[in-house]
C-alpha cells in the first residue's frame, strides 16, 4: 500500500472557501426530484477481499449514467432567465456534456457541447440523443476550453464549466450529503478525481458535518495531476495526460479543488490494468457496469493502494457510460 502525507496540502489561512456547506444544502433543495437520490449498495465480495464493509455510491444510475447531472442542473437553474434563454455551452470529454444537454432540455434551452474527437462514441451519442449540438476539436482539454470560449463570446451563450465553477461544485456536493445520510458510520470515502469538482464538493459537504471521515482521492497513473500538483506546490491547470481508459479524469485540476486541498486525507493512483480488472470484477461479481473513470476507486481497493482506517468504506462509482465493445474486450480477456 502507498500512503500520502496525512495532509497533502495547506490552504492559505485567510482564503475564503469557494464553496460552503450552505451552498451545497441550497443545491440539494434545487435538484430534489430532478437528480436521482442514488442508492448506497453493500458489496460482500469486495468486503471479503479487503476485510472491511464496503458500499458503492451508485452514481451510474443517474439519468445520463453519471453524477454530473447534479452540478449541471444546479448551475443552469441559477442562471438568470434572460441569459439562460439564449442557451448554454460547455466543453467536456463526455459525461458533463451529456449532463448539460440533459439539464438544458429540462429547462427548455439550447445546449452546445464542445467535445474531443477522441470522445467515446457512447458519450457522443448520448449528447446528441439529449438534443445537444456537438462541436468536435482536438484531443487536448485546452482545445475544448478555447473553442467553447470562442463560441460563447460569438453567440452570447452562458458557460457551464465542467468542474471549476461554484454552482457546479455545489451541485456535485449533494452526493456527499446523501452518503452521510445513508451510511453515517462511514470511515473512508474513495472519490475519483480529474479536474476535482466532485472531490472538492465532497470535501466541503463531508468535512463540514463529519470531519473524522477520511477522503481518499483516486486518479489514473496516466493523469496524476493532483499528485503532481501537491509535489510542486501549485495547481497544474493543464496536464499532459497519457492514454487512459479513465478518460473523464484526464487533464489538469481546477483552482477550486486546489483551494480545498487541505481537506483531502490521501491521494493514490492506479494503473490501466488495475482499472480494467476493477471493471471486470464489478460487472461479473456485482452486476455493476462502471466506466473507467467510475471504477478507479474499486481498482484502488483491489490493488491495495489505500491505507484503510478501522471502519466501513464508501466508493463513489461516478459513471457507467462504457462502450459495449470495450466491456466485451475486458471481460473476454479476464474471465
Amino acid at each position: 500500500m502507498s500512503r500520502a502525507p496525512a495532509s497533502p496540502g495547506t490552504a492559505p489561512a485567510a482564503a475564503r472557501p469557494a464553496v460552503t456547506i450552505d451552498d451545497v444544502r441550497r443545491a440539494a433543495a434545487a435538484i430534489e426530484g430532478v437528480a436521482v437520490r442514488t442508492p448506497l449498495i453493500e458489496m460482500p465480495a469486495l468486503a471479503a477481499l479487503v476485510g472491511h464493509s464496503v458500499a458503492l455510491k451508485c452514481e451510474q444510475l443517474q439519468p445520463i449514467g453519471a453524477f454530473k447531472v447534479r452540478g449541471a442542473y444546479n448551475a443552469i437553474q441559477r442562471i438568470p432567465a434572460a441569459a439562460r434563454s439564449r442557451g448554454v455551452i460547455t466543453y467536456s470529454s463526455g459525461n458533463h456534456g451529456q449532463a448539460v444537454a440533459w439539464a438544458a432540455a429540462k429547462v427548455g434551452v439550447r445546449a452546445v457541447i464542445v467535445m474531443p474527437n477522441t470522445a467515446p462514441q457512447i458519450k457522443v451519442d448520448g449528447v446528441k440523443k439529449l438534443g445537444g449540438e456537438v462541436v468536435f476539436v482536438g484531443p487536448r482539454s485546452v482545445d475544448r476550453k478555447l473553442k467553447a470560449e470562442e463560441i460563447c463570446a460569438a453567440e452570447g451563450l452562458a458557460m457551464i464549466p465542467p468542474f471549476d465553477h461554484p454552482d457546479v461544485i455545489a451541485g456535485q456536493g449533494t452526493c456527499g450529503l446523501e452518503i452521510l445520510e445513508q451510511w453515517p458510520h462511514a470511515d473512508t470515502i474513495l472519490v475519483p478525481v480529474g479536474g476535482g469538482g466532485l472531490l472538492a464538493a465532497l470535501a466541503v459537504a463531508v468535512k463540514a458535518t463529519s470531519p473524522q471521515v477520511r477522503l481518499v482521492a483516486v486518479q489514473p497513473e496516466a493523469s496524476a495531476a493532483l499528485r503532481q500538483s501537491l509535489r510542486e506546490g501549485r495547481p497544474l491547470l493543464e496536464y499532459p495526460a497519457g492514454p487512459t481508459l479513465a478518460d473523464g479524469l484526464a487533464g489538469g485540476i481546477g483552482e477550486i479543488l486546489w483551494a480545498h486541498r487541505a481537506l483531502i486525507d490521501d491521494v493514490v493512483a492506479v494503473g490501466e490494468d488495475e482499472i480494467e480488472d476493477a471493471i471486470a470484477a464489478l460487472a461479473s461479481q456485482d452486476q455493476v457496469i462502471a466506466e473507467g473513470s467510475g471504477a478507479v476507486g474499486v481498482a484502488a481497493l483491489r490493488a491495495e493502494r489505500v491505507a484503510l482506517g478501522p471502519g466501513p468504506i464508501v466508493v463513489v462509482v461516478t459513471g457507467g457510460n462504457l462502450d459495449a465493445a470495450v466491456l466485451a474486450r475486458i471481460l473476454s480477456q479476464r474471465l
